[in-house]
């Protein structure tokens, strides 16, 4: 099954980014990057209401005064718990800590959701993305990114094979961690019930 993943930028207005994704469920909604039922649309947005503008090309870490090491990801869940058969909303923000503008690839090309549960790898966005896209964006100092993701609490596998079992609930604590490029966030606890 085939779905688009929508990415809705805001400056002024929304620009939409399409990525083609593939995936199978055995039951239930899928989100976009995992294929099924549903289509969900992780939206990419600026934070405080700032514009950001596009842009073509990757900036050097050095030739332009914005320094990599000072653009951070985080990850963030919309809920500590969730109820049975309700779907956390996974938060990937890239926040530029530069006291001059930086531009970043945001794009679903940069993108995981990655979500762990102890040494079980339960979830990828990666795993079944069919195709990928680069969305250069220039962040001003200060100001973030955010780009969300309707995770539809499924199991995904490298190589996008159909996985029956899903994730357990019941009170188990889950693990997610968001990486944009070679960066990777923190880890974000979250709880199914």
């Amino acid at each position: 099954m085939v779905l688009l993943l929508v990415i809705a930028v805001v400056f002024g207005g929304f620009i939409a980014v399409s990525s083609a994704i593939s995936g199978a469920q055995p039951s239930g909604g899928q989100p976009s990057g995992t294929g099924a039922a549903s289509d969900s649309k992780p939206n990419v947005s600026a934070s405080d209401g700032e514009s950001t503008s596009a842009s073509a090309a990757p900036t050097a870490s050095s030739d332009d005064g914005c320094e990599q090491n000072l653009v951070t990801v985080t990850a963030a869940t919309d809920k500590d718990s969730y109820a049975a058969g309700e779907k956390p909303l996974l938060t990937l923000k890239v926040t530029n800590n530069n006291k001059v503008p930086c531009e970043v690839n945001i794009g679903t090309s940069q993108m995981e959701y990655m979500i762990t549960s102890g040494s079980d790898r339960i979830f990828s966005s990666k795993d079944c993305q069919a195709e990928s896209t680069d969305l250069m964006k220039t962040i001003a100092p200060g100001k973030s990114e955010t780009a969300n993701f309707p995770w539809q609490r499924n199991r995904t596998v490298q190589g996008c094979q159909s996985v029956e079992a899903a994730p357990g609930a019941g009170g188990a604590y889950y693990v997610f961690t968001a990486r944009l490029a070679n960066k990777t966030s923190t880890k974000a606890v979250f709880q199914l019930n």
